[in-house]
């Protein structure tokens, strides 16, 4: 008889930075989850909740309420509401998704909301998230952004994630598929980066 080896679970944390806390989603986080996901630039390169499907209030519900937990207590990696700590509010999502535990491999997923957008809190957000998968034990992590996502590859390349290559068609969006550059972070890049 065989058994179903059950993945691991990272702890529930919450992650501060300068500006930011990066804590669980809660039921307050539903309109603005709903008004962000709305957001015509985010749903070009993000085709949730599918491709050619709306995004709902329901879908902003069953996210906070169900999926963002459900991901770190299935052992597919962690999510985290960015919050702007001056004032708050919600201003985007970043997670750990995709987790390979056998490879100790996992990357880095993020959103902004357009009230949020252009003041650094993704690459603040991915720095404080990508250092704490290293301190976790990942020998890997990378952030995958769609190759005319200039936004979403700039947060990579700030926060020091060096650029490998192209995945060809690798991600469908509502309209068509986009190729996908792929980033990586590795344990060593972070000494050498520390002159250590």
């Amino acid at each position: 008889m065989s058994t179903v080896q059950q993945s691991p679970i990272l702890p529930s944390v919450i992650l501060e930075t300068e500006r930011l806390r990066l804590r669980a989603f809660v039921e307050a986080d539903i309109d603005d989850v709903h008004t962000s996901c709305t957001d015509p630039e985010l749903q070009r390169w993000i085709p949730i909740p599918g491709p050619g499907r709306p995004y709902t209030r329901e879908d902003a519900e069953r996210w906070c309420r169900e999926v963002a937990p459900g991901m770190r207590t299935g052992g597919e990696g962690q999510q985290w509401a960015v919050v702007e700590k001056a004032s708050g509010r919600l201003v985007g999502a970043i997670g750990l998704v995709r987790t390979l535990w056998p490879a100790m491999n996992t990357e880095v997923g993020y959103w902004v909301s357009p009230w949020g957008r252009g003041r650094g809190y993704a690459t603040e957000a991915a720095v404080a998230v990508s250092r704490w998968a290293v301190d976790q034990g990942f020998l890997r992590v990378e952030i995958k952004a769609g190759t005319g996502n200039t936004g979403s590859r700039r947060v990579a390349e700030e926060a020091g994630f060096t650029f490998e290559g192209v995945e060809r068609s690798a991600m469908p969006l509502h309209e068509g598929r986009t190729d996908l550059a792929v980033y990586s972070l590795l344990p060593s890049d972070l000494v050498r980066a520390d002159g250590l």
